[in-house]
């Protein structure tokens, strides 16, 4: 499984009365930070655990730099990194690891997981760490990723990690053959998916997820519905999945597979589709280029460029991971893990995890640092240019419930005929419990 979006993985409930810090304690050289200092670097020997996803192709050499480049830095600390293979394993052995009470140190987390671990006393606030709720490093990453550290209580609990945004792959071949350009807004998108879809060619074809969690069909609906003005989502997590701009955005969407220019699959159907030459657009993340080259080889020019505009302008959806540190470490590792987690997220680190993962680095402080790899791999110009007005789904653990019925409702309406206000109130009645139920 290719780690490029949300983890198909549901909320389950468990307590989260017994958790503990991971890793191997040492004798504490370090009682806490004061409030208003930020915890200093231990100086004795201290073994941290890190669970985490980055298992597969080149993710595993890349996290494995981050480690050998820190502990070169830094030799009396030790990163263990408890890798798994995907991310609906890793949120089951997150959750299972704190109720056993032996938590990692460090812990790979979405949004709506860190919201779970927090609202069980699991997980540690960012100013325990650091002395302050907004350390000078966050104003260094992309304004974005900014946002995106912080859970309803308004506090950041995250820190950065893989972090990517939604791009536009297409067959340029295809398209100039077609008489057709690169679109730039969605009405442009629709037109040229209409227009190249002959001959066996269908326009794109989309994951549009399951109930069981999102895929990249649920995130381009969640864009088409924020690029028209709509909002899936008040900042506390209400829903508003059948709002006027949730119909549009599915309307839209019922057009395309009303005119043949959409058609709905499973694992990264969309690409297959670009590789077969049946074909001709891909929506997925900056994170999957190398994929994506692999895939159509040298059969076509693969174009890329940053998503569509909409009514609202240029919209995108951050995807990937941020990092918590689970509250019951010892001083010693949460000191050893907040050194840990600065240092992978500096420019010269994230210039090379960039270069080497295909994740997108957190602050455009490394760019200057990668462009041989930009010069080669045009895709992150495209990719970075997104960072600063990227949104995230509120951090709350019913949202990614909600998720899985929004994949619900697009299933419904593109594979089943339903109508889009139907599916949609049917989607909003599921959230609007699922939020009850917290």
């Amino acid at each position: 499984m290719r780690l490029r979006i949300a983890a198909v993985a549901a909320i389950a409930a468990l307590s989260l009365s017994a958790c503990a810090g991971g890793g191997t304690p040492a004798a504490s050289s370090s009682s806490g930070a004061p409030s208003g200092h930020e915890l200093a670097v231990p100086t004795t020997p201290v073994t941290i655990t890190f669970e985490e996803a980055m298992t597969i192709g080149t993710l595993k050499p890349a996290m494995d730099k981050l480690v050998a480049d820190f502990q070169a830095k830094y030799p009396n600390i030790t990163v263990k990194l408890q890798g798994d293979p995907d991310y609906a394993t890793m949120y089951t052995k997150e959750k299972a690891e704190v109720q056993a009470g032996n938590a990692p140190t460090i812990g790979q987390v979405y949004e709506s997981w860190a919201s779970y671990f927090q609202s069980g006393g699991a997980i540690s606030p960012i100013s325990e760490l650091a002395g302050t709720d907004t350390p000078p490093q966050v104003a260094d990453f992309y304004k974005g990723i900014q946002k995106d550290l912080a859970l309803g209580d308004g506090k950041n609990w995250m820190w950065p990690f893989n972090k990517s945004v939604l791009i536009l792959f297409y067959n340029a071949d295809m398209l100039k053959a077609a008489g057709q350009s690169e679109p730039k807004t969605w009405d442009d998108y629709a037109a040229t998916m209409k227009a190249v879809s002959t001959n066996g060619v269908t326009g794109s074809t989309i994951d549009p997820g399951s109930a069981a969690g999102a895929a990249f069909g649920t995130q381009w609906f969640e864009i088409l519905d924020k690029a028209n003005g709509g909002a899936l989502y008040d900042a506390d997590g209400t829903p508003h999945l059948n709002d006027d701009g949730a119909v549009k955005a599915m309307t839209y969407l019922k057009s395309l597979k009303d005119a043949g220019a959409l058609a709905t699959g499973k694992n990264y159907p969309g690409e297959t589709a670009l590789g077969a030459l049946k074909g001709a657009f891909d929506i997925s993340s900056a994170a999957g280029y190398g994929f994506e080259k692999k895939t159509v080889g040298d059969k076509l020019t693969l174009g890329i460029s940053a998503l569509p505009s909409g009514a609202k302008g240029g919209v995108n959806e951050l995807t990937g991971t941020n990092m918590v540190v689970f509250k019951n470490a010892t001083a010693d590792q949460k000191a050893a893990a907040w050194a840990f987690m600065k240092f992978i997220t500096s420019p010269e680190e994230q210039a090379g995890w960039a270069a080497t993962s295909g994740y997108l680095p957190v602050t455009p402080k490394a760019l200057p640092q990668m462009q041989d790899f930009i010069a080669k791999n045009p895709y992150e110009t495209a990719a970075v240019s997104q960072l600063d007005t990227a949104f995230a789904l509120p951090p709350y653990n019913w949202i990614f419930k909600c998720q899985g019925y929004e994949a619900t409702a697009i299933q419904d309406v593109l594979d089943n005929g339903a109508a889009p206000a139907d599916a949609l109130k049917t989607a909003q009645n599921a959230c609007a419990t699922a939020k009850t139920q917290g």
